[in-house]
This record gives structure tokens, C-alpha cells and sequence, in this order.
């Protein structure tokens, strides 16, 4: 699948449009979380999974095909072997404060999204694991202050990294690896 990758702003309007009283950040944490923790959907039931409502009427097609494409980019990315996930956050020429917002509000999702995959937790994760989950929850219970805008620039681009390396070691603990493909030259026995 070679689409181009959903923004930010595109999300949040589509939200918007689709009156979920849901925020771009928090929704892709949620299922990025849920995804990590093993959670079971397709890219048609995965809204319902996180327990987010659509209501009938409100759905227009071309919106919901942009959530069905947020849910196969984010599943693709979490399995990239060349680690290419990203958490969806305001494009870099935003504020800062509102680019850290969101990631505060990304960690708040990613936490709820875990819970509703019904992992657990104490019993799969290695002691790093554990480290970064709860430096996910200290993130996600921060009130940030912005003091230094390039100070405080560069611990923003920490704590995405971070982020982002935290969230591909605990899909590779918590999430069921991928079923082998099977084909002619890559047969099942």
C-alpha cells in the first residue's frame, strides 16, 4: 500500500466533520496502543473496538476511508522491521506547546488503547518494557510548561524519540507476531 501519509490537521478535521469529541492525537494513541497490546479488528471495525461511537447519518464515506487507511498505515508502520513509526502529531512549523499537547494527549490514548486490548501487562513485559509504560503514564499526567523555546525544542525531539522507540519495543513484547504468509514457495507443514 503506497498511500500518502495522513496529517495532523487532515485527521483532526475529519474528526471534526464526523463529531466523534475525539482529538487526532488521542485517537491515533488509542489505536496505536490497542494495536501494541495485540488488540483483534479490521480496518472497518477497529473504531467500534475502541469503544468510539459512529453514529448513523454522520458518516461520510470519504472520511471514514481516511480512518480505514489511519488503521492500515498504523498497523503497517508497527511492523515495519525498519522501524518506521511515528506517533501523528501537529506538523513541525506548529507551536510548540501545541505539538507537546498532543503528545501528552497521544500518551493518554496509547494508555486507554493498551487497557481495551485486553493485554496484560504485568505477565508479558520485560523490565524495560515496564520502565517505558510507566514513563508513558508520567507523560501522560504532565502539565508542560515552556520556558526555552530551543531548550525546550530539543526534550520535545527526546521525548518523541523516546516515544516512538518505547512503542516499537512494546509491540514487539505485547503484540502476537504476524502470521507467517503462506504461498508456493513458503509453504505451512
Amino acid at each position: 500500500m503506497n498511500s500518502t501519509a495522513i496529517t495532523h490537521a487532515e485527521l483532526g478535521m475529519a474528526l471534526s466533520e464526523l463529531e466523534f469529541g475525539v482529538g487526532a492525537s488521542d485517537l491515533h494513541g488509542s489505536l496505536t496502543g490497542f494495536l501494541c497490546g495485540g488488540g483483534t479488528a479490521s480496518p472497518r471495525t477497529w473504531l467500534q473496538r475502541l469503544e468510539i461511537d459512529v453514529e448513523p447519518g454522520i458518516e461520510t464515506h470519504a472520511r471514514m476511508e481516511l480512518l480505514v487507511r489511519l488503521f492500515s498505515d498504523c498497523r503497517r508502520r508497527l511492523e515495519d522491521p525498519g522501524f518506521g513509526f511515528e506517533p501523528l502529531l501537529p506538523e513541525e512549523d506548529e507551536p510548540l506547546g501545541e505539538r507537546a499537547d498532543a503528545l501528552v494527549q497521544w500518551c493518554r490514548g496509547f494508555l486507554g488503547g493498551l487497557g481495551l486490548s485486553g493485554a496484560s501487562t504485568e505477565q508479558k513485559l520485560s523490565p524495560d518494557g515496564a520502565e517505558i509504560l510507566r514513563d508513558f503514564g508520567a507523560i501522560a499526567a504532565s502539565q508542560l510548561e515552556y520556558d526555552d523555546a530551543e531548550e525546550d525544542e530539543s526534550a520535545l525531539v527526546e521525548v518523541l524519540e523516546f516515544i516512538r522507540v518505547g512503542v516499537m519495543l512494546l509491540h514487539a513484547e505485547l503484540a502476537p507476531p504476524p502470521a507467517p504468509t503462506v504461498g508456493a514457495d513458503n509453504r505451512l507443514h
